[in-house]
Order: C-alpha cells, then sequence, then structure tokens
C-alpha cells in the first residue's frame, strides 16, 4: 500500500510540474508539497543518488551548497540540488521529484547537494540519509523559530544518521560539537592580523567550557564566539584542523590551505572574511569527495559568491552593491554592517531588511535589532543611511542608540521614494541591504536605483 501510495503522490506531483508553467506559476516547492500530502513517507520511497551531500548551518548553507553544485557540475557530475526551491522538506522532495523517472528511480543524477533547513532535518536527513553533512556555523537566528544555537544544535545532532561523515567549522565551539559520535574532519581559518581576544560584539554565545561549564580563554577572536579557546578548569579545547586556511591576504587575493603538514596556494574570490569561511568549507567538502588542491584551487578560482547575497557594479559615477542581510538575524546584520564599515571610501545605505510575511500580522518580534552591531554603522566613510519599509522607524531608533548622528539618518516608509532620498554622490559606493522575504522586492528597487544613479550622473556630466 506505501508504495502504491508513493506511486501516486510521483505522478500526480510530476504532472503538476507542467500545470504551474502553463498558469506561471512560481511554485518551486509544490510538486514536493503535494507529494508529501499524498505520501507523508516520500522521501522513504524515493530512489537516491550515490553520493549525498547535505549543507546546513545558520548562515552561508545557500552560498555553499550552490558553489559545490556548480563546482562538480563543471567538473562532469550530475547534480541533483533544490537551489531552485526551498531547503525545508517540500523543496528537497521537489529536487527528487524533478530527477527520477516515474518509478522513482534516480537515474539521471550520481550526485546530491541538498541544502537543509536546520529544523527540517528531522524530517529530511533520516529518509535520505546523506553521507556527508556540512555544518557551516550556528548562530542565533530569529528567536521566535530558532530560539538559540544550542537548541539546534541539539536537533541536528539527533537528525543525523550515525554513519555519515561531519564536515564541521572548528572555529566554532558549538556547531563543532554537534554528532559527536559521528566520524568528522574540521576546517577553520588561522590566526590574522585583525583578531582579538575579547568579544566586541553584542552576541557572545560560547563563554563557558561546553564540557565542564568552566571558564573559556580565547587565543583569539574573530568575530562573536568565533574563534580558537582553551578551558583553563577540564583543558577542553577548540579541536585540530584539517583543513586550515593561512596566510589570507585579501590585498594580493591568495591564501593557501595546510593539510596534514603541506600548503597548498589557493586564489581569494571574495574580500569578506565570512566568505573566505565558505571557500574554505567548500574546499573541505571536495577534498572529502576526493578532489586534489591543484584542481579545487582552479575551479575555485573560476567561481563566484552567489549573486543574490553580493553583488556590485558601477553606474554612472556610483558603484551599486546588493548586500544580503537577512531579516530577524542578528548575526547576519552584524556581519554585513562590519564588512560594509571596514571598506574604503565613502557609503550610503539603503536598509530594507524587512520582513515582508509579518507585515500584514499584529505583531513582529523586533528584539533582533538590538542584538544586531548598528554600532559599526556610525563609521565617519558612511554619510547617510536610508531606512525604508514597516520597520523604518525602528531602524532609526536603534541607528541613534548606536551613535549615528540623526542629520545622517532619512526615514521614508516606501522602499522607491526611499531610494530616491539617496545623494549618489560622485565616487560613493551605495549599498542595498536586504532580507530572504525582501529579495523580490528589492531587484525591482534595485533597478530603480540604477535609473536614478544614471540620471545623476548625466546631470553632474551637463
Amino acid at each position: 500500500m506505501g508504495k502504491l501510495r508513493f506511486l501516486l503522490a510521483l505522478w500526480m506531483a510530476k504532472l503538476s510540474i507542467p500545470a504551474l508553467k502553463i498558469t506561471r506559476h512560481n511554485g518551486t516547492d509544490f510538486p514536493g508539497a503535494l507529494a508529501l500530502r499524498i505520501c507523508p513517507d516520500f522521501l522513504r520511497y524515493v530512489g537516491k543518488p550515490k553520493t549525498i551531500v547535505a549543507v546546513t548551518g545558520t548562515n552561508g548553507k545557500t552560498t555553499v551548497s550552490n558553489m559545490l553544485a556548480d563546482i562538480l557540475e563543471g567538473e562532469g557530475h550530475r547534480v541533483m540540488s533544490n537551489r531552485a526551491g526551498s531547503n525545508i522538506t517540500s523543496g528537497v522532495s521537489t529536487a527528487f521529484i524533478r530527477n527520477c523517472d516515474l518509478f522513482g528511480r534516480v537515474k539521471k543524477c550520481d550526485m546530491a547537494v541538498l541544502e537543509v533547513d536546520e529544523r527540517a532535518s528531522l524530517r529530511i536527513f533520516p529518509p535520505i540519509k546523506p553521507h556527508f553533512v556540512v555544518i557551516t556555523n550556528l548562530f542565533r537566528d530569529s528567536i521566535m523559530r530558532n530560539a538559540h544555537p544550542y537548541f539546534i544544535a541539539d536537533i541536528l545532532s539527533r537528525a543525523i544518521p550515525k554513519d555519515a561523515t561531519m564536515i564541521l567549522n572548528a572555529d566554532d565551539l558549538i556547531s563543532s560539537g554537534v554528532a559527536k559520535e559521528n566520524k568528522r574532519v574540521y576546517f577553520g581559518i588561522d590566526r590574522m592580523d585583525s583578531d582579538v581576544q575579547a568579544c566586541i560584539n553584542l552576541i557572545d554565545d560560547v563563554r563557558i567550557c561546553p564540557q565542564c561549564s568552566g571558564k573559556l580563554d580565547y587565543t583569539f577572536r574573530r568575530y562573536h564566539h568565533i574563534g580558537q579557546a582553551v578551558c583553563r578548569d577540564c583543558g577542553f579545547r577548540s579541536p585540530e584542523v584539517q583543513y586550515l586556511a593561512q596566510n589570507v591576504d585579501f590585498a594580493a587575493k591568495t591564501m593557501t590551505i595546510r593539510e596534514a603538514g603541506e600548503s597548498y596556494p589557493y586564489p581569494l574570490i571574495t574580500d569578506s572574511i565570512f566568505n573566505v569561511y565558505n571557500m574554505v568549507t567548500v574546499t573541505a567538502v571536495l577534498r572529502q569527495l576526493g578532489f586534489d588542491h591543484e584542481k579545487i584551487a582552479r575551479v575555485l578560482g573560476a567561481s563566484s559568491v552567489t549573486a543574490s547575497r553580493h553583488s556590485s557594479e558601477k553606474v554612472g559615477d556610483v558603484t551599486l552593491v546588493r548586500q544580503m542581510s537577512k531579516e530577524k538575524n542578528a548575526l547576519a546584520g552584524s556581519r554585513a554592517f562590519d564588512y560594509i564599515a571596514g571598506r574604503e571610501g565613502r557609503k550610503e545605505l539603503l536598509l530594507m531588511m524587512n520582513c515582508l510575511g509579518d507585515v500584514a500580522h499584529w505583531s513582529e518580534n523586533a528584539c533582533w535589532l538590538f542584538d544586531a552591531d548598528f554600532e559599526f554603522l556610525a563609521h565617519e566613510s558612511i554619510v547617510q543611511i536610508v531606512c525604508t519599509g514597516a520597520r523604518a522607524l525602528d531602524y532609526k531608533l536603534r541607528l541613534l542608540m548606536a551613535g549615528v548622528p540623526e542629520e545622517k539618518i532619512v526615514v521614508e516608509r516606501d522602499e522607491f521614494r526611499a531610494a530616491e532620498k539617496l545623494h549618489f554622490t560622485s565616487g560613493d559606493d551605495i549599498y542595498q541591504l536586504y532580507g530572504t522575504d525582501s529579495m523580490a522586492l528589492s531587484y525591482k528597487v534595485y533597478d530603480h536605483m540604477k535609473k536614478l544613479a544614471l540620471a545623476r550622473s548625466k546631470e553632474v556630466q551637463a
């Protein structure tokens, strides 16, 4: 009976794909949602590729999974991925539906790279049984949904199959302790000149030893709880790193990866330390899949960070930069603000990280604004900040609390009129910060910003 129900679910889901195209509906995860409604055990019955890599974690999982899929496809592998859909059960199911035949056999693909939501792992991992599980990091996310990173770490430890190989961030004492009984390898980044010892961020979630609750001493801190630490009471320390990035040189755009006592040269495709972690994560996965360092360095050099997360272009006399900063995610905001403040030159900002899904509701938890390090935006190089959307006044309040002069802050609730408040001063870098909910709107506003930038450039030339 179960198999018959599975086949019915599969056929109905496959029929929904052309139906969605005919009716011009997006519905990227609708086939999977339909299949699961008919057959809740759908993922148990569907065929699986030879190798499955699951990528999860608070931040960076989309970038890592997309880079992996691009590289593996470029190297001749037939890769199943859910990049076109969601990272919950329905999105993963849709990826299988699109890549299996009418009997549920996966013949097109020899490998799967699946982005998996941390909480959805309880429903995805048991039937999928990934061979490799990558955890990029675990930070505070939406408090309404994810509560605390240790809560998420417990969910993952319970969900991950015991025979999966873990690929973990050694510099993160929360995610590095997930699924302790599993085989594991670690990646990390060696001490850098910009590192500190005392946490300078508002969020600091690893202050005591996870083993004995004693006092942790940090050898260095990168940001928040990311770094290397040792317990002065029981001797617990950060794990030994198998894939260690060293000599990170943003000016020369180079680094090295140290493995088993040997160092290998790598190019840098980013000027963000957060995305260096993403690069090292991809390297660790590819090494576990059997790629040699020379090939990994070559294919990484030809890659790029996902454009929906970060992109920039010269438009007229200014540089327009699109920067993802997830709403309700204090860590994502802090990392984006720190990155922008550290860039050279004058900057203007458009803050539109509004959770549009909550606009229609009577209430929204905005406490994350007070966990995010808006203090970075008090930097003298940031000459104007335009706040827009439903949270515009909340942004202004938080910016004032962070020490940003009021004369630098502009409030305009309408996103398109807000773009018109930007100065577009010649030579400025203009950042558009948006979240996952506002991504579709952000593209439309960005097009408007491009028109404004070109018009302002023509005025200056005239």
